[in-house]
């Protein structure tokens, strides 16, 4: 019983970082495809001042994920990073240049300082999500189980390479949505327009991909295409579509904060789907949770920790995401800071 509650826990876990990761990691695909420095100019401005605040603490949720497959499931922890270290690796280093480089670009005083350190955020930002999907598509195809040896034959299947480009597609959509809020809440009406627009075909293009995923994980992962064609989850992709009806019709109104909730509940439907397919597995017909539990009192210390973490870290992961929606975490220009008032319009002081 401790060892299933660990293992919804650790689903929603990731479910979580699927979208408040997924948001940020679609916010560098849209500054990658912005274009040149003076057409890529207020996309990047605005991507910048919406992810500042916020881009650091969606990472909690890996590292929570983390914790829990090691410590709740060591058996899934050592077979998947076993087996598929090498894309995992890929992910890892993507996330670190993504990071290195939206934090450097900035602050960097050289233009060709700003365009290296750009290049690296928003690439990585594609290669992250694409690895990532990658792996979980090696696990859905039935290819990974204990004692499986590292091959890119795992990782490189047609399940694989469909869920990577759903990844992608999945963190363009959801990057663009919040990012068509955040024009609103920044007043930059045409780039309301603009990536209204980017959501409206990555949602497009996200539902072909699903379609092109039921017809290749009929053939490559039946034991998952069973599970999503049948019981909950079946309830969840069709809730996960009904959801992205209903953002479509939020998307064409003007922007509000239930766009965004609407397309949460498109991702957040898609990855419960997913797992609710896997059960009992966590593996695909090799591994079960009761099998890659960790011992009982481990799994009860940890179901306390988590208890205990979520107390005292949702309350402030809540204030900073409802401060950042009213606009109190935005920094100082040096106007303000000289106790001037006066601003460009797109936030900076009127001499720099």
């Amino acid at each position: 019983m401790t060892a299933d509650l660990i293992a919804v826990v650790l689903l929603l876990a990731v479910t979580a970082y699927a979208c408040a990761g997924g948001t940020d990691y679609g916010a560098g695909f849209w500054d990658l495809t912005a274009g040149g420095t003076e057409r890529g100019r207020r996309p990047r401005w605005l991507i910048d001042h919406a992810m500042a605040p916020v881009w650091e603490v969606n990472n909690v949720w890996l590292i929570f994920v983390l914790v829990i497959m090691w410590t709740g499931f060591p058996v899934l922890f050592q077979t998947v990073f076993s087996a598929m270290w090498l894309p995992l690796a890929l992910a890892v280093v993507g996330m670190v240049l993504r990071g290195a480089g939206f934090a450097l670009r900035k602050p960097s005083r050289q233009l060709a300082g700003r365009r290296l350190y750009g290049a690296l955020f928003a690439v990585a930002s594609l290669v992250t999500p694409f690895f990532l999907g990658a792996a979980v598509g090696g696990i859905a195809s039935e290819r990974v189980a204990p004692g499986t040896e590292a091959s890119a034959d795992i990782w490189t299947s047609p399940t694989s390479l469909v869920f990577g480009l759903v990844a992608v597609a999945t963190t363009a959509f959801l990057g663009s949505v919040f990012l068509t809020g955040d024009a609103r809440r920044f007043d930059a009406p045409d780039l309301v327009d603009y990536f209204r627009r980017r959501a409206l075909c990555s949602l497009a293009v996200l539902t072909v991909l699903a379609v092109v995923t039921g017809f290749v994980t009929h053939e490559d992962a039946p034991y998952v295409w069973r599970g999503l064609t049948h019981g909950l989850g079946l309830f969840f992709v069709v809730l996960a579509g009904a959801a992205a009806l209903v953002t479509v019709f939020m998307l064409l109104r003007p922007p509000s904060t239930w766009m965004r909730v609407t397309a949460i509940g498109v991702v957040a439907s898609a990855v419960i789907a997913w797992g609710m397919a896997q059960r009992p597995y966590l593996l695909p017909t090799s591994l079960t949770v009761a099998d890659a539990a960790g011992s009982p009192a481990t799994l009860t210390w940890l179901a306390i920790v988590t208890l205990v973490a979520l107390v005292l870290v949702m309350p402030a992961v809540a204030l900073l995401y409802w401060l950042d929606a009213r606009g109190e975490l935005e920094e100082l220009t040096d106007a303000e800071l000289r106790g001037g008032s006066s601003t460009t319009g797109d936030g900076s002081s009127p001499g720099l």
